[in-house]
């Protein structure tokens, strides 16, 4: 039987380190949907875009997810990515050392072609699934989007 690895994509969050409601809303659905035997790879470094704090957005991540019931032991080696395209890189180097395991990649609804198209470019040999999780974000935040979108 197949490993599910959870992957949960990195956003924004405060210059304190306090996460967004993108992120939140990903990170819920990694804690609802967690099943015991799952393992889980968060992504996010550091970048102007999307954190500026002192911590990695991937060790904040994590450490909400812990706070609200995953068990530390579950948890791969950080992504320390800026971008999409360095989220895939990143995970595929720290997937390569796994066998058997189907891939869920956590991001946000209007995020999920383009992750689709990096992601099975990128870890074409891998079985995975996109889910897009329902996400709020105002005009301002979304412009800023697609701002970041034309740079990479």
């Amino acid at each position: 039987m197949k490993k599910e690895v959870l992957i949960v994509l990195g956003s924004p969050n405060s210059p304190s380190g306090k996460l967004s409601d993108i992120s939140l809303s990903r990170l819920n659905y990694c804690v609802n949907h967690y099943q015991p035997g799952n393992l889980i790879l968060c992504t996010g470094g550091w970048g102007a875009h999307f954190n500026t704090s002192e911590h990695a957005h991937a060790s904040l991540a994590r450490q909400y997810l812990i706070e609200n019931g995953i068990p530390e032991a579950v948890f791969l080696d950080f992504a320390l990515s800026g971008n999409t395209v360095e989220d895939a890189v990143k995970a595929k180097e720290i997937l390569s050392e796994l066998e058997n395991i189907n891939l869920t990649i956590i991001t946000s609804d209007y995020h999920v072609n383009r992750v689709k198209l990096i992601f099975n470019e990128i870890l074409k040999t891998y079985s995975m699934d996109v889910i897009g999780v329902e996400s709020t974000m105002d005009k301002d935040v979304m412009m800023h989007y697609n701002s970041m979108k034309k740079r990479q």
